[in-house]
């Protein structure tokens, strides 16, 4: 079994090798194992897919309760596991440094920090105060006995504030800040993603799985992005399917849905090699 420091240093060659990698984002344990079994090289917890499984909205889930599922999460797999940290469960940067620490206790070997304020009238921290939570986050990190990787993320784009220039701004300054990947969740175009991967020095993660622009890993990576995570987009699709489900036996009292569905013989299989790796 690996170390978490075994794990840290894993996840630190992911971004420096040549090439880009996928990091998608189970929302529980078995999601989670079953992605093992599939063969990636590392995971990213969800802070939507695992409020749906919760029955709650994204950023309903404190703090406390999200450290208890990023613990199951990090010893569910052998895998090095980052976390969606939210904006840190506050806005002091007083409460980014302890969240990090919280965060470093539970497993994981990396995660984010985004300058949403959860405010309608002001959703955006000002770049000042932004920069400061980065910056203490980093100053957290330095304490921690491995090598976390932290990701300051600019969250402008999720909250109607499309602006490239401003996303560009804060990203640059957060990676002056100290942050060791760089991302700006719903980015609407290839040349938008290539913009701001040509503006900083450092890795840069991209999201895929929303509505809107597609591209390939591949293609991705051309472009220069280092690391590809789908967000919430996986518990969303596995809801889909059970919703599709659900609304067909309610409006039309038919049960075709099963014969897309996997068979139980195959998840058990899968669960159970999931289970010797």
């Amino acid at each position: 079994m690996q170390s978490q420091s075994e794990k840290a240093r894993v996840f630190q060659q992911l971004h420096a090798r040549e090439g880009a990698f996928i990091i998608p984002n189970p929302w529980d344990i078995g999601s989670a194992r079953l992605l093992a079994l599939l063969g990636f090289e590392a995971l990213a917890s969800t802070s939507a897919g695992f409020a749906f499984s919760r029955g709650q909205l994204d950023g309903g889930i404190g703090r406390e309760q999200m450290m208890a599922h990023l613990t199951e999460l990090a010893a569910a797999t052998e895998l090095p596991l980052s976390a969606d940290l939210e904006n840190g469960f506050g806005e002091a940067p007083e409460t980014v440094s302890e969240t990090i620490r919280l965060a470093a206790a539970t497993g994981i070997v990396g995660g984010s920090i985004e300058d949403a304020s959860g405010h309608r009238a002001d959703p955006i921290y000002t770049l000042e105060l932004a920069a400061e939570r980065v910056r203490a986050a980093v100053e957290a990190v330095r304490g921690l006995d491995f090598p976390f990787t932290l990701t300051a993320r600019a969250e402008n784009y999720l909250v109607g504030r499309p602006d490239l220039k401003d996303t560009i701004k804060r990203l640059q300054a957060y990676q002056e800040a100290g942050a060791d990947v760089l991302y700006a969740p719903g980015l609407k175009s290839k040349e938008e993603i290539a913009a701001v991967v040509s503006s900083l020095d450092k890795p840069v993660n991209v999201v895929m799985g929303l509505q809107g622009v597609q591209l390939g890993l591949q293609e991705l990576a051309a472009i220069g992005v280092k690391r590809i995570s789908v967000g919430g987009s996986l518990a969303r699709a596995a809801l889909g399917a059970f919703l599709r489900a659900a609304e067909e036996m309610r409006e039309h009292g038919t049960f075709t849905y099963g014969e897309a569905a996997v068979s139980t013989g195959r998840i058990s299989e899968m669960l159970q090699a999931a289970s010797k790796l």
